[in-house]
């Protein structure tokens, strides 16, 4: 029973690190899509979307499984928790994937404006988040943690300054009022995948650490962590 129940357990945290890794390229591709307004990568991106259900599906089965015949404590507890949370996040991000997609077709032809605005260096730094979240999550090395929190505030804080330059343009150019309301929307979606970035380090510490840092000072988590308590 204890064999199997350790099988299940590394079942679990093989599926959860293949379900980074399909989120993380769907992002890559979506911001590929963004970066060249190609309507044909993002199509591929939306049919793509079903992969990630169906392994969504299985890891929540999964849990509910080695719930109902396992009575988990302590690590083991830990990761059935942070897997089921980090899961939901990651499925959420999959759905962002689909949603930046199905708005490329809006933006079709606008290439410069996409440059202009510098939304290219932006979905650059998204890829490079998601990328660097997933591979804490495979190595479930926290020491680069705080990278992720730092890289979702420059995210953050470039959206406000880009989309009041879409606004601007708006104002002054009647003609690009649809594919501005397009990048005001993939703004958002953007800002929500920093956003499930961070809840997924915040998982990893948890899982690893058995720290819960939503809603606390980042500074003060990695100074106790470091022993200053």
């Amino acid at each position: 029973m204890e064999r199997h129940f350790e099988m299940e357990l590394a079942k679990l945290n093989n599926r959860v690190i293949k379900m980074g890794n399909l989120v993380a390229n769907q992002i890559h591709e979506t911001m590929e899509a963004l970066t060249h307004c190609d309507p044909e990568l993002a199509s591929l991106i939306i049919s793509n979307d079903n992969q990630i259900d169906e392994l969504d599906v299985k890891i929540d089965k999964l849990c509910q499984r080695i719930f109902a015949l396992t009575q988990p404590v302590a690590t083991d507890l830990r990761l059935i928790m942070a897997s089921l949370k980090m899961n939901n996040d990651l499925e959420r991000m999959g759905d962002i994937a689909v949603n930046i997609a199905s708005k490329i077709e809006g933006i079709q032809g606008y290439q410069d404006i996409i440059k202009s605005l510098e939304i290219d260096d932006l979905a650059a730094k998204t890829e490079i988040i998601v990328h660097d979240v997933i591979s804490i999550l495979t190595t479930k090395n926290v020491v680069f943690i705080q990278d992720i929190f730092r890289d979702a505030h420059v995210i953050k804080d470039m959206i406000p300054v880009i989309s009041a330059k879409i606004i601007d343009e708006m104002i002054h150019k009647s003609d690009v009022i649809v594919v501005a309301t397009n990048l005001m929307i993939i703004l958002t979606q953007i800002e929500r995948i920093a956003g499930y970035s961070t809840n997924i380090a915040e998982s990893i510490v948890f899982l690893v650490e058995g720290r819960i840092v939503k809603h606390t000072g980042l500074d003060e988590h990695f100074e106790s962590s470091n022993g200053n308590v």
